[in-house]
């Protein structure tokens, strides 16, 4: 029996990016669902702009959610189910925190408590607005919001990791006060993996929400370190999937590869349907995938200035809806993927995070050892080192071997 991976994409709208929202304009909104369900793709990430949402603390846009909701409609109606993030937030280099949260009425958007039950109110109507339609997934609270929490963002409302895990357990209850029953999880960029004062915690991310979210980017220092074609960076998105799994206390915990794409110039255009195939098949090698959701659908507008350079052609398709290479190949592996569920992972690679996250981050000992293992074909997993004696738990994943970085030679 094939698994039920699902493979989609995050919607960027063809006119006017995710400005579209200032002024919607529902048939270019649906002729850009026809150019993606044309892919056979089965789903789309949306991302409402929170400031055009929620202009002022008790201020919810009506007009605003019922355009969201007229989206997912038109989605349905070709086949597409709907995520939705709630917190934008951050989005292709920029910002988009709403007035009452900064300069003059600068509160702390994780902790002051106004601004948590504004956040909580906004995420819940939502997701009430969409709770009884059955393309509705559910909602990410954010997209990568961990990156207001610390450096390198140039100004961040700095907490410490309980209070992250405070924040994100009230605005998940939020969501699911909206919604009962729909998938609700969070989603942080690799930081939280990688970097060791990143208040959002592996823990946070394998153990909150729903399923676990994981963004795969290989311009961190992956690509420049081992080249486009390099085992780590065609592997990075599995990478990441199997690393989040040390952390989950469920076993069976899904995981989705909810962002993933070719960045130029590290991946140069000719070069971005190999990496997106060698990416998307390392990635269904992985046991629990929930799904896989490219960046994104349309390129960014050449009308529209000052996007860094390498966020102009991330599209699956271009900015007037013609497929690219890439496009055509995802297309594919969607279409022909008929695989049953992998086999486990059996070695396991021990980690040990006590000298700080960055052994994991490219460089480290324990990113570095789990590309030498894919390399020789070992098909590697990860365990928390804590974890890698505790014979019930190896068994539940199926783990066979344990090996440390340092036991994983050139």
């Amino acid at each position: 029996m094939p698994r039920a991976v699902r493979f989609g994409v995050n919607y960027t709208p063809s006119k006017g990016w995710f400005h579209h929202w200032l002024d919607f304009d529902l048939d270019s909104v649906r002729a850009d669902l026809d150019s993606i369900a044309a892919l056979g793709l089965d789903h789309i990430r949306v991302f409402p702009l929170w400031p055009y949402f929620q202009p002022n603390r008790t201020l919810i846009r009506p007009r605003a959610v019922e355009q969201l909701v007229a989206l997912a409609d038109a989605a349905a109606e070709r086949g597409l189910d709907v995520n939705v993030d709630g917190l934008q937030g951050h989005l292709s280099s920029f910002d988009f925190l709403p007035a009452w949260t900064q300069t003059w009425h600068r509160r702390n958007i994780f902790t002051d408590p106004d601004v948590v039950e504004a956040e909580a109110a906004y995420l819940r109507t939502l997701a009430a607005a969409l709770a009884d339609r059955p393309n509705f997934i559910g909602m990410t609270v954010g997209n990568e919001v961990n990156q207001f929490a610390a450096g390198p963002h140039p100004d961040p409302d700095r907490i410490t990791p309980e209070q992250a895990g405070r924040w994100l357990t009230r605005l998940l209850a939020a969501c699911a006060e909206g919604a009962p029953g729909k998938l609700h999880l969070h989603a942080s960029y690799d930081a939280a993996w990688y970097q060791d004062d990143q208040p959002f915690t592996p823990e946070h991310s394998a153990r909150l929400g729903d399923l676990t979210a994981v963004h795969s980017w290989v311009f961190n220092g992956t690509a420049q370190r081992h080249g486009r074609t390099g085992t780590a960076t065609e592997h990075h998105a599995a990478y990441l999937v199997e690393l989040s799994k040390a952390w989950a206390d469920d076993p069976q915990r899904p995981v989705w590869l909810q962002e993933v794409g070719a960045p130029a110039p590290l991946i140069p255009a000719g070069h971005a349907a190999a990496f997106t195939e060698a990416t998307v098949l390392s990635a269904l090698d992985c046991p629990g995938l929930w799904g896989v959701t490219w960046w994104c659908s349309h390129d960014v507008s050449r009308d529209l200035a000052d996007f860094p350079e390498l966020e102009y052609g991330l599209g699956l398709l271009t900015n007037d809806r013609r497929p690219k290479p890439a496009a055509r190949t995802l297309a594919r592996i969607t279409g022909e993927h008929r695989a049953p569920e992998p086999a486990p992972r059996a070695t396991a690679l021990a980690v040990d995070t006590t000298a700080g996250r960055s052994v994991c981050a490219p460089g480290g000992a324990v990113f570095e050892a789990f590309a030498r293992l894919t390399a020789a074909g070992a098909r590697p997993t990860t365990v928390l080192a804590s974890r890698a004696d505790d014979k019930d738990h190896l068994a539940a994943r199926g783990i066979t071997e344990v090996v440390t970085p340092e036991q994983v030679t050139e």
